[in-house]
């Protein structure tokens, strides 16, 4: 699967853009990257396996994300593909992921059971999709105050670290082996072109090898 096919893909899952696709689709990293070498240490790609696998667990179908391995996935793509301002709000959601761990369940995430990383994952998603909420209300009151100004430019406006941690997982996975092959359907050299391929509800989606 190619880069600009992966990304397309996770877009639309997601239901919007994803964060930091233009450094995704140029392989550039950004300029006046800030300091996220802590990121591949043992212990916090280890805690980044963790994250995502919470994100996409083992199902009776198929492997999670920790069987893919994309806790140094995510760390190479926060470090080379986003601005000085996601990273940091990036690594800082970690912290505050850690603190919420310890304020319900008094636990690093790392420690807590499966159950428990669900819960706070489920109030964290929601938290991310109001939030979104609130910013696109405002950048659209905010376009409409200066509809006559054709100089006017929207503000940069601050990620949500749970948003980029979702599209990164979900990036990460879907394009590794484990994911396009388990996952995914996937047949490594592709027979003829079958533009009307029945489909059942439930059958897997087929992964793209170009």
């Amino acid at each position: 699967m190619d880069r600009r096919t992966a990304i397309s893909r996770v877009a639309l899952i997601m239901g919007g853009a994803v964060i930091g696709a233009e450094f995704l689709l140029s392989g550039c990293r950004p300029n006046g990257a800030s300091n996220v070498d802590d990121l591949f240490t043992t212990e916090n790609t280890a805690l980044l396996n963790e994250i995502a696998d919470t994100i996409l667990p083992d199902t009776a179908a198929s492997p999670g994300a920790k069987a893919a391995n994309i806790g140094p996935f995510l760390a190479v793509m926060v470090r080379d593909c986003y601005t000085p301002a996601d990273q940091k709000t990036f690594i800082e959601g970690i912290g505050k992921i850690n603190d919420a761990g310890k304020s319900k369940y008094g636990n690093n995430f790392a420690d807590l059971n499966a159950q428990q990383r669900t819960d706070i994952f489920i109030a964290l998603d929601k938290e991310q999709q109001e939030y979104y909420k609130q910013l696109y209300k405002k950048i659209d009151a905010d376009m409409l105050k200066h509809k006559d100004d054709p100089a006017y430019e929207e503000p940069d406006q601050p990620n949500h670290y749970f948003r980029m941690m979702k599209e990164l997982t979900m990036l990460g996975y879907f394009t590794s082996e484990v994911g396009a092959t388990k996952a995914l359907r996937y047949i490594e050299t592709p027979g003829h072109y079958d533009g009307c391929m029945s489909y059942k509800k439930g059958d897997k989606a087929w992964a793209v090898d170009d």
